[in-house]
């Protein structure tokens, strides 16, 4: 995994790490009228939708269960989660390429990138989550205690993604194809998993398929927390957990032995 020497460099680049998230953060914004505010509004919109159109107007349910905002929250529990997903690894397989007059023209640890792309990544769902999280307290739908299982759920989705990104950033570099491949596949993906409808209302030749998919496992944990109100299966977790390791082991590899070479390729 990382070596001693690639965390050194990182903790002694810190502050180009943690001054880089703050820059892009505050660029987002600037010159809007309500600046910050919009990380606010946009996922209050989402969640706004998401709860009144389909819960409200379409009246959606969710099967096997009474509760009016149920597949709401079933809903936003995929929907911003998979965000988070997408948002990793769609920036992470550009990241060095988006990059590239910056490692060209400064000397500093290549893995400063990856670790900027989560951190950013992170604090935009930080505020999202923290709002869903005050509209399940609001609505009642709160799960208790069980919500904390969502922390080590979230730490096995951004090890698998960050992992994934990784090795199709270095990738990239080279063959320029898989950026655009990978978009592709992203929005299979998420239709192949059980976000928008319930993984029950597949056939079962499909819903055997699943099993394949990481991000499922992953998604129904969160859906199983937030409106079940318990605790994942951990053992269908533990592909993800090994799916992650091994994405991380190939991407720093892929990474130690292609680093000098990038810089010729950007």
């Amino acid at each position: 995994m990382i070596s001693r020497a690639m965390f050194s460099g990182l903790w002694r680049y810190r502050g180009f790490v943690l001054g880089s998230v703050q820059r892009e953060f505050q660029s987002r914004y600037r010159g809007s009228l309500l600046g910050a505010a919009w990380t606010v509004l946009n996922p209050l919109a989402m969640i706004v939708v998401y709860t009144v159109i389909f819960s409200q107007v379409m009246g959606s349910r969710l099967q096997g269960s009474t509760a009016t905002f149920a597949y709401s929250i079933y809903l936003c529990a995929g929907a911003l989660t998979w965000g988070l997903f997408a948002e990793i690894t769609g920036r992470s397989q550009s990241v060095f390429i988006d990059h590239a007059n910056l490692i060209k023209k400064l000397q500093f640890p290549r893995i400063c990138l990856p670790i900027i792309v989560v951190l950013n990544a992170l604090v935009n769902f930080s505020i999202i989550f923290g709002l869903f999280t005050v509209f399940l307290v609001l609505s009642g739908s709160f799960p208790g205690w069980v919500y904390f299982a969502v922390f080590p759920v979230l730490l096995l989705q951004i090890v698998f993604a960050i992992g994934l990104g990784m090795v199709l950033g270095v990738l990239n570099v080279f063959f320029r194809d898989v950026g655009q491949f990978f978009t592709i596949v992203l929005q299979f993906w998420f239709w192949f998993t059980p976000i928008v409808y319930p993984a029950a209302t597949l056939p079962a030749a499909v819903r055997g398929l699943l099993v394949w998919n990481p991000m499922a496992a992953v998604i129904g944990a969160y859906q199983q927390i937030l409106v079940n109100g318990q605790a994942p299966q951990w053992g269908s977790l533990l592909p993800v957990a090994v799916a992650g390791l091994l994405c991380c082991a190939l991407g720093l590899q892929l990474f130690r032995k292609r680093a000098g070479e990038m810089v010729d390729e950007l």
